[in-house]
């Protein structure tokens, strides 16, 4: 186990992105998202994903030199193409236009398509937060969960991010993916060799299996069993019907370096509450809600815990297991 400062480990990320092909921007913007993955102990959505990635841009599933630009805009609503490229330039624009038009009309609606993997969806509202709006994330992936009654894998795991600014305080921010788990715990488990709990995944029979590797090979389970497959298909068509993306059945899975350019599709809602109650009294309606919620000392508000992992990331820098600086490295 090393230990990096946030800046260096961002410089080589941006270096080993580089050295795989990608743009400068395309590195950078690639590199930041995923460091503060890893500064908020998300290691499956963090440095991880650095080596899928360099494969990725090496095989040509992913544009190294896209460039993404606005196809369509009118009024509150706005479509992103990524241009197959790696996701992250193209939810930066994506959420900086979401932020402007929300301050013109209230709410605005930003979409992405020809995308790829978008990395921890709650990390793309933190500007948002920081405007002090409102902001969702939403997110098709390549199918690993079927449709409930199904036997084959239909819908991606679909995660699901909102952000609630707090004007003394740290933004509520909420993440989750309709999997039981994140895909992205699979992949770290099977590389580290070990098992998981019944009740994450399936093989390809449709029965539980404690083998990660056969998971990734099988399907996800759905959160809540019904409601969460319910949950995957709305975000399904929110993201694919609304952009022109790929369905999750339609991209080819991201733990492979064979495949086609996944196409997916993200959605950004950004809303302003100075333009509705007003700011004082959203923020005097949050702080009665949440003083309720820690009026009881067993709650934790939804991303406490990775806000205090970032901050002691920043002060005394981040544990990188040997195998993924190898992998940097090499």
């Amino acid at each position: 186990m090393a230990i990096y400062q946030a800046d260096v480990l961002t410089e080589r990320v941006t270096k080993t992105l580089l050295a795989a092909g990608a743009s400068a921007e395309m590195a950078r913007s690639t590199a930041e998202a995923l460091v503060a993955a890893e500064m908020q102990g998300l290691s499956s959505h963090g440095l991880s994903r650095v080596g899928q990635y360099a494969s990725h841009i090496r095989s040509g599933r992913v544009n190294a030199q896209a460039c993404p630009t606005i196809l369509r805009s009118h009024g509150a609503g706005v479509l992103i193409d990524a241009d197959e490229g790696l996701a992250f330039p193209a939810c930066e624009l994506a959420v900086q236009e979401g932020i402007r038009r929300a301050r013109a009309f209230t709410i605005a609606f930003s979409g992405v398509t020809r995308s790829h993997h978008f990395g921890a969806a709650g990390l793309h509202l933190d500007a948002v937060a920081r405007a002090n709006m409102i902001g969702f994330a939403f997110t098709n992936s390549p199918a690993a969960m079927p449709a409930w009654g199904g036997r084959r894998a239909l819908f991606g795991t679909n995660p699901i991010a909102a952000v609630f600014p707090r004007r003394n305080d740290a933004a509520v921010s909420i993440d989750l993916s309709l999997s039981e788990v994140a895909r992205g715990k699979l992949m770290v488990a099977a590389r580290e060799g070990k098992t998981i709990p019944e009740g994450w995944a399936l093989d390809k029979q449709g029965l539980p299996t404690t083998d990660p590797k056969v998971g990734l090979d099988g399907m996800m389970c759905p959160a809540g069993g019904v409601k969460g497959a319910m949950l995957a298909l709305m975000v399904e068509m929110l993201c694919v019907s609304l952009t022109g993306a790929s369905f999750g059945f339609e991209a080819d899975s991201f733990f492979s370096d064979e495949g086609n350019r996944p196409h997916i599709g993200h959605v950004f809602l950004v809303i302003d509450p100075a333009a509705l109650g007003g700011l004082d009294t959203y923020y005097a309606r949050t702080e009665t809600l949440l003083a309720a919620m820690l009026a009881d000392d067993q709650v934790r508000l939804p991303g406490s815990r990775r806000q205090q992992l970032a901050q002691q990331a920043a002060q005394a820098g981040i544990d990188v297991p040997d195998a993924i600086a190898s992998e940097l490295v090499a």
